[in-house]
């Protein structure tokens, strides 16, 4: 058992803090905890979630505080407690979500800002934004809009698309507070007048006004606890703690710190455990010595010498940041050169909740000389230190860099040694992790010097995404010229990401010493670094020309930065021009604005009648109260198991052995569960029964299910799962697309569409032009992960599920299959889920089959949840497209005939893969008229987890395969895109390629409106000049339509039902077959009821999804989920106010209680079903006719972006949007539906890559690899508008949906991407069309922009060298 045990001064020998005001005394804290564990699990608090497990979602967001007898105040840092160890929280306290607000207390104006302005959709990311947000305004109660929004750095969103948060929390920022030029009268004055050329009057404009809302008064925060600020008798304790693994020290001397050091010197010292926390969670590192230096006065001190800048080792980042912007304010500018490039590198290293606490420092510090025993300048706690960063010598660290170059000087201690001094320079870093420190010793401070008047120092670092992400390359450049003149003395560069250590670019180095700074110098460094800085084709990491590209670019950026400060002050040769000045500034972004356009509802509608109002999300005070429930935070049961996955390492191999007894001794496991254990079947599937609950003999994927274990905790059970022993026989896997087309490795059936005469169309065209275009997989990355809890029934072989999947029904089934009984015994519930994307509608059915069959075996109840590592790994993504396309058109860009191929990565099962592809074949002319056309869709099989449903469903790939081709025609005409897309824009009464007519079709008139409002001309001229006047800086601009058909392409799916209870008091309890999952379904669903019963929103309640309340239902997926279950709701009201009618008529004058009263009282029913199916549905694909859509959602996107070319960097503008959605039930759930699908659309195209290599191991498999956009990525100009004056006969009271189709307009930043690139490689001669894949990173639009430096690097030619990771 874990012991504690207090070293040095008196203290009670167990851990002390506070939890929300409550003290906590924990007598053995296992120093492997993690905070969050301790909250979630002992104390119950499950507001405070995990999302990821290594501090890159924000979603474990809590703030600690600490009482600082120095500056003698109270100070709040935000942290993830994911990754922050209990051990460290001795004396601090603790805040959570539930602690600063509730439904039954009242909320916090945080939580009750974010739940009002629609900022909470599943929920699942709304506690730790609100405790962030909250942690700034404790620190700072007034903070700028640029605070405000700087404060997410860490916390990410995947429903909302953001804008409604920075919208709601702008009413805190000083900038709401300013009288006149407030934003809100800013608002105003647009709404009183025109939005470029469209009238407003007849509309509402979305805008928050601080006053809408319970006013934030700072003195009414709960009080700091008494005992902590009063005492300091936990702060000089020394601890020790004792777990099953590792043993915790916590040191409060110097000299205690070298002694533990000199006993144990391969120990670790953690000042937050960022590094160690991930390491021991995700690599299974052990770490049987921890030490805590956090309590070491003489590693916390802060001195300004004569010289430069002395930090103590575990000074944190935050506090270095705070503390430089002081001296870089009161130095002379030439001395503070180094510490203004390691400003820039911090407003981008890590999140906020490891670098920073937002923690508005006073700056009255006075600066001074050190003189002897001068005291050193206290800070803040947080917890990502400065020697932890040199320390675990990573080779893509940001400091690390900058530390080289800038000479920084280590001071060092042991217990024998004593102290000596080392100074960072090209000998420092001995290996992979390994630097010139001894074992014994302890880091205790870094020197950084002053730079001269003839010194100049610039730090650079390209990253997958700006905010909290870890550099591609970073580097640090720095240059001392002799007095007078340019003449370089001495150049240093170092660079991060180019070999296994921060490695100095020597032969470049030497050969500019001596050399005047001019284009000769810049060249001649320019080819040293070719040398200096070789990659191999297929390093680790990949990339390997673009790193090489960026070592040069890096350069060439500093070269003209200094050339444009020194050519005024020196006579210096052909100065910088004038376009490539734009090439020089750091990154700069304007904070966030936008405008929200939608119709109100008709006047004289009744006050009760809440269809078209925007109303909150219902759960959204509860979610931002941390009081929703997911699945993981439902109380424990009695004797219950958990249950960890063993999951193939094997892309494909036989199972020769599996050995489980290593794992079944370990501590607190219980049993083991296989393929033998499935009493029932173990094969299941949507469309074909062709996947194995468990692996049987065989793997085909890597992260394919081989067996379970089952332990008293999670932790248990996931140690034990990784001791499981399974050997292999290796088989040669097929892993990308044109790998299965060349061993014909597919799936039957092939689909295809046929229209016309193919030939007749290209005869009739002027041109002929082929092209392809390839797409990448997009993982769903829902904030809650896949879990499921699965309760046995010993009688009758009943079991209730309750899991976080969309389709309660298929989970249903594939546990009656499994256990081999009828579906009549199963249960399964779903309350609601922290994001779905179509990733759990069916691959959560697959988790809880394997559960059941695991609480079958124990008959105990068992739980199971993946961590964001293993959920990426084994459970499906969205699917990989090749298209290639043949396109006849005419002169003016009429197409004429296409053939077109899509080829798609299935993964190793059918899945979803055929009706995936159906309706990618029903979208690839997107909204374009195409007389005669073929087109074929192949499934490739692939030893790749089976890919799945994606929202768009296949038909986002599709349309960027014909927008690609509509460019290329463009290009190839030398007419404007715009031009090529009007010309074959569908309209009304046109008939689709299967010869589905178009009804209600307003396309054109989005179009139009999209152009005007966002004043498409104007920007066209300003985007020719701002290109002409700039070299190494572009911008493009691109407006896209979209049209996506709203059914399931099967036909039989396309029903829905629902069940109503009215109870005597007049309130009724409604359910219906869809499942909440954040995109407002039940809130909707609410709004629908209360119209058609006449009775208001409030006495109408929604407790959940169950397949013992609505039976056989469909999936909530296919963006239906208001449209069948809208229908069966009003069909089931229908049918209780037909039974109420005659009670009504015998008293007209009766409210609703008195017709229920009456009703109850004459034995009349108050219980009915309601049902719905589509009418009209039905294709024929023999003939190719029919309707396979009931409607077509349509909208126009225009995009404007800026992308900086010598780095592929890039930053979105302004994006207008206008959509048709018919008559809106809620507006605000529709805008909100409509943002969240264009950032997550964004995400597709222009961020979020796979990486998987040749054998089949997925690389990216959480927020540290996988980036998807964060606040930083939202068009800096958003403005969404619905179209009005429009409706839809074939939904519910008008409407039309809004979940998927939205989501392809994110292709409008694509192609202007692709505009800006154009302009570029204008810029060298390159004219024409080019490749571009999906998504579009940083490395292929940089190294699409061709120049002098691409050049440098040619790729290798594909083949020669295997890659470190492959296009899917």
């Amino acid at each position: 058992m874990p012991t504690a045990r207090s070293e040095g001064a008196s203290t009670p020998c167990c851990l002390i803090f506070y939890v929300n005001g409550k003290k906590i005394v924990e007598k053995n804290p296992d120093p492997e905890t993690t905070l969050l564990l301790f909250l979630r699990q002992r104390l119950r608090l499950t507001g405070t979630k995990l999302g990821c497990g290594e501090g890159g979602c924000g979603a474990c967001t809590v703030m600690l505080s600490r009482f600082d007898r120095k500056q003698k105040k109270i100070l709040h840092y935000s942290v993830n407690s994911c990754l922050y160890p209990l051990c460290n929280v001795h004396g601090l306290a603790v805040t959570t979500v539930e602690g600063i607000g509730s439904v039954a207390q009242g909320l916090h104006p945080v939580q009750e800002r974010i739940a009002k302005s629609h900022g909470s959709q599943c929920g699942f990311c709304t506690p730790g934004i609100v405790m962030s947000m909250y942690t700034l305004l404790r620190n700072n109660p007034l903070p700028s809009t640029h605070e405000m929004e700087h404060a997410f750095d860490g916390n990410l969103c995947r429903c909302t698309g953001y804008r409604p948060i920075l919208d709601g929390f702008r009413t805190f920022t000083k900038e709401c507070a300013m009288g006149e030029n407030c934003c809100k009268n800013l608002s105003k004055t647009r709404e009183n007048g025109d939005q470029n050329g469209v009238k407003l009057s007849d509309v509402t404009v979305d805008h928050l006004d601080a006053k809408d809302f319970k006013p934030y008064n700072p003195s009414q925060e709960p009080i700091f606890p008494p005992e902590l600020q009063m005492s300091d008798e936990l702060d000089k304790a020394s601890l020790k703690f004792e777990g099953e693994r590792a043993t915790w020290y916590r040191p409060v001397t110097l000299t205690q710190l070298l002694e533990l050091k000199a006993s144990h010197p391969d120990a670790v010292l953690v000042n937050g455990n960022s590094e160690i926390g991930v390491e021991i969670k995700f690599k299974s590192k052990v770490y049987p010595v921890i030490i805590a230096t956090t309590h070491i006065p003489e590693l916390r001190g802060v001195e300004l010498t004569d010289s430069g800048v002395v930090f103590g080792g575990s000074v944190t980042l935050t506090e270095i940041e705070i503390y430089l912007r002081s001296v870089v304010e009161l130095l002379p500018e030439h001395k503070s050169r180094t510490y203004v490039a390691m400003l820039e590198m911090l407003r981008w290293f890590a999140g906020h909740q490891i670098r920073k606490c937002c923690l508005k420092q006073k700056r009255q510090t006075e600066f001074r000389a050190v003189k002897k025993n001068q005291p050193s300048l206290k800070l803040k706690t947080t917890i990502f230190a400065i020697a932890g960063n040199i320390m675990t010598a990573s080779p893509i660290s940001d400091l690390n860099p900058i530390l080289l170059s800038a000479k920084a000087v280590l001071r060092l201690a042991s217990k024998d040694g004593g102290y000596r001094e080392l100074k960072m320079d090209h000998n420092f870093f001995k290996g992979y992790r390994r630097t010139a420190v001894k074992p014994e010793e302890i880091l205790i401070s870094v020197h950084i010097l002053f730079t001269s008047e003839t010194e100049y120092f610039s730090a650079y670092k390209q990253s997958h995404r700006r905010d909290d992400d870890i550099a591609i390359v970073n580097a640090a450049v720095r240059v001392v010229f002799e007095e007078g003149c340019d003449r370089v003395r001495e150049l240093t560069l170092s660079y991060g990401g180019m070999a296994p250590t921060t490695v100095m670019a020597h032969k470049a180095m030497k050969s500019a010493v001596g050399r005047c700074w001019d284009d000769e110098l810049l060249s001649q460094v320019c080819r040293d670094l070719a040398e200096d800085m070789p990659l191999p084709p297929g390093v680790p990491g990949g990339m390997a020309e673009y790193r090489q590209t960026l070592t040069a670019s890096f350069f060439f950026k500093f070269y003209l930065s200094v050339k444009l400060k020194i050519q005024n002050q020196l006579s210096v040769k052909s100065p910088v021009p004038a376009s490539y000045h734009s090439a020089t500034p750091t990154f700069h972004r304007e904070p966030t604005r936008s405008l929200q356009l939608y119709e109100e509802v008709v006047e004289g509608q009744d006050i009760e009648d809440v269809v078209g109002r925007p109303l909150p999300h219902l759960s959204s005070i509860k979610q931002a109260t941390g009081e929703a429930t997911y699945v993981d935070d439902m109380p424990p049961y009695k004797e219950e198991l958990f249950l960890a996955l063993v999951l193939s390492t094997k892309a494909h191999a036989n199972i020769v052995s599996m050995d489980v007894s290593a794992a079944l001794e370990m501590p607190g496991v219980v049993n083991c569960v296989t393929c033998n254990d499935v009493p029932g079947s173990n094969l299941w599937g949507i469309i074909n029964q062709d996947e194995q609950l468990f692996a049987d003999q065989k793997v085909t994927c890597q992260g394919q299910v081989i067996a379970g274990i089952l332990a008293d905790t999670q932790l248990h059970a996931q140690r034990a799962a990784r001791a499981v022993f399974i050997e292999y026989e290796e088989l040669e896997p097929i892993i990308t697309i044109k790998e299965a087309i060349k061993a014909k490795s597919f799936l039957l059936p092939t689909n295809s569409i046929q229209k016309g005469d193919l030939g007749e169309g290209f005869n009739l065209a002027d041109h002929i032009h082929q092209g392809e275009m390839t797409l990448n997989g997009q993982e769903h990355f829902y904030l809650e992960t896949q879990g499921c809890l699965v309760v046995p029934d010993k009688e009758d072989g009943q079991m209730l599920a309750f899991s976080s999947t969309q389709d309660v029904a298929e989970c249903q089934t594939v546990i009656a299959s499994a256990l081999g009984v009828q579906d009549n015994r199963i249960v399964c519930k779903t309350k609601r889920l922290g994001g779905g994307f179509g990733g759990k509608e069916t691959r959560a059915a697959a988790l809880t089959g394997v559960c059941a069959v695991a609480a079958n075996k124990c008959m105990r109840v068992v739980r199971c949840v993946l961590d964001r590592d293993e959920d990426m790994s084994c459970t499906g993504t969205r699917h990989p497209f090749l298209g290639r396309y043949k396109v006849g058109y005419t002169k003016t860009g009429r197409v004429t005939a296409l053939n077109m191929e899509l080829y798609c990565n299935a993964g190793h099962t059918m899945d979803l893969s055929l009706p995936v592809m159906e309706r990618a074949l029903y979208h690839c002319t997107n909204c374009y008229n195409v007389p005669n056309i073929h087109a074929v869709g192949y499934l490739c099989r692939t030893n790749l987890p089976s890919n799945t449903a994606f929202r768009g469903f296949g038909a986002p790939q599709a349309m960027m395969i014909c927008e690609n081709m509509m460019t290329e025609i463009a290009n190839n005409l030398g007419v404007s895109q715009q031009q090529v897309r009007w010309v074959n824009m569908l309209k009304e009464g046109d008939s689709m390629y299967y010869n589905q007519p178009l009804l209600n079709f307003h396309l054109p008139t989005c179009w139009d409106e999209c152009l005007t409002q966002s004043d498409f001309r104007k920007q066209q001229q300003l985007v020719t000049q701002f290109n002409r006047d700039n070299r190494w800086k572009k911008r493009g601009l691109s407006v896209i339509p979209t049209q996506f058909g709203v059914a399931f392409t099967s036909t039989h799916m396309n029903q829905g039902g629902a069940l109503l209870h009215v109870y005597r008091d007049g309130s009724v309890l409604l359910t219906h077959g869809g499942v909440e999952m954040g995109q407002g379904l039940h809130t909707k669903m609410i709004q629908v009821a209360s119209r058609a019963l006449g009775i208001p929103a409030s006495k109408i309640f929604i407790a959940e999804t169950s397949t013992d309340k609505v039976p056989n239902t469909s999936p909530t997926a296919a963006s239906m989920g208001s449209d069948i279950n809208g229908m069966a709701v009003m069909d089931a009201c229908q049918k209780i106010k037909d039974r109420l009618l005659p009670f009504k008529k015998l008293d007209p004058k009766g409210k609703w209680i008195d017709w229920v009263t009456a009703a109850y009282f004459d034995r009349v029913s108050l219980s009915a079903t309601g049902f719905y199916k589509v009418p009209g549905l039905g294709y024929d694909e023999q003939n190719n006719k029919g309707n396979p859509f009931s409607y077509f959602t349509t909208g126009v996107a225009c995009s404007l972006v800026e992308v900086d070319c010598l780095t592929g960097d890039h930053q979105v503008l302004r994006t207008d949007i206008v959509m048709d959605i018919g008559t809106s039930l809620n507006p605000a759930i529709d805008i909100g539906q409509i943002e969240g699908a264009f950032t997550q659309g964004y995400g597709l195209m222009l961020m979020e890559q796979q990486k998987v290599t040749p054998s089949g191991y997925l690389l990216t498999r959480g927020p540290g690899a996988y980036k998807i956009p964060s606040f930083g990525d939202v068009p800096v100009e958003f403005n969404v508008s619905l179209l009005k004056g429009v409706s839809n006969p074939r939904a519910v009271y008008s409407s039309k949906a809004t979940g998927e189709p939205p989501l392809f307009l994110a292709a409008s930043v694509f192609y202007a991407v692709k505009d800006a690139i154009m302009a570029a490689r204008a810029e060298s001669g390159l004219h024409g069309n080019f490749a571009l894949s999906c998504p579009a990173t940083p490395e292929r639009i940089r190294m699409a922009c061709e120049d002098q430096f691409t050049k440098m690097f040619p790729a290798a030619e594909p083949g020669t060298f295997k890659p470190w990771y492959v296009e899917l």
